[in-house]
């Protein structure tokens, strides 16, 4: 039971010292870093930039409905759908193999002496600084690069998002199977199983929901960074967006920019659909 409070004397928190020092050192902290970043949100509320937020909203309204211009954006909606699949299949044709050698969980030389060879481990070690290669330079910008290499078009995106997602999709899987139970993994690999039997008769059952979760999500994600890699090039619905950001057509943007919230939604549903089967 909690001690009775003398009447007359107002409760105080025990912590509000420790918060108070909290909130001034992230102060102290954040607000060299705003001044570096150039943070200045006042100038939203300028008069000026006011007047041209309102004059380009209102050209959000009618949006653009005609046949000709729909059926554009459905080409090129379908244009984003297919990068962002091309790109993930690709994604995890590179991320699953390269899973099977960074997760130490599977590995088969831990299992007499419950340490890993050397030889593995230092192989291992390279298998994650690859991926970190990989997933450290955004999609965009081996869209940039590619669109000098392969061209316009949404070849350039596909390449981009499967080389990024590999190294995302890879770190992740093999940390969700590291901190998965090991007893299953362990009694396959003893009894002679292979890496790839231990994965889908071991570590699966257990981790399947949340690895297809993360999958699900990294597509959400890569369908939205199609729509961005357009606006260097790489094709799809990002493109035709810029090119109505440029001609200041505010109809034709509020339809597109309704379909991509369409898609989004779309993909969430697909998500959580998948984890409603698998749990």
């Amino acid at each position: 039971m909690f001690p009775p409070v003398s009447p007359g004397i107002p409760e105080r928190d025990p912590a509000w010292r420790g918060r108070l020092v909290g909130v001034a050192i992230a102060i102290i902290v954040l607000w060299p870093m705003l001044v570096m970043a150039e943070f200045k949100p006042w100038i939203l509320f300028d008069a000026q930039s006011l007047a041209a937020t309102w004059n380009f909203l209102a050209s959000f309204f009618p949006p653009a409905h005609s046949l000709e211009f729909l059926q554009m954006v459905a080409r090129a909606t379908w244009e984003t759908i297919a990068m962002a699949t091309a790109g993930m299949t690709l994604a995890l044709l590179g991320a699953i193999p390269l899973t099977l050698l960074a997760t130490e969980r599977l590995s088969i030389s831990r299992l007499g002496t419950g340490r890993v060879a050397r030889l593995a481990a230092a192989a291992r070690q390279l298998i994650r600084w690859l991926l970190v290669l990989l997933r450290s330079v955004p999609e965009l910008v081996w869209a940039l690069l590619l669109v000098r290499i392969v061209g316009l078009g949404p070849t350039a995106g596909v390449i981009a998002i499967a080389l990024t997602y590999c190294g995302m999709l890879g770190k992740v899987y093999a940390d969700i199977l590291e901190s998965s139970d090991a007893t299953a993994c362990d009694a396959l690999l003893r009894n002679g199983s292979s890496r790839l039997g231990a994965l889908l008769y071991g570590a699966l059952p257990e981790a399947a929901a949340e690895l297809v979760s993360y999958t699900v999500y990294r597509w959400e994600c890569a369908i939205r960074g199609s729509v961005v890699m357009g606006f260097v090039g790489a094709g799809g619905l990002g493109q035709r967006m810029d090119e109505s950001i440029k001609m200041m057509a505010g109809g034709e943007l509020s339809t597109m920019l309704l379909v991509f919230v369409l898609l989004v939604a779309g993909a969430d549903g697909v998500s959580g659909m998948l984890r409603r089967r698998l749990a």
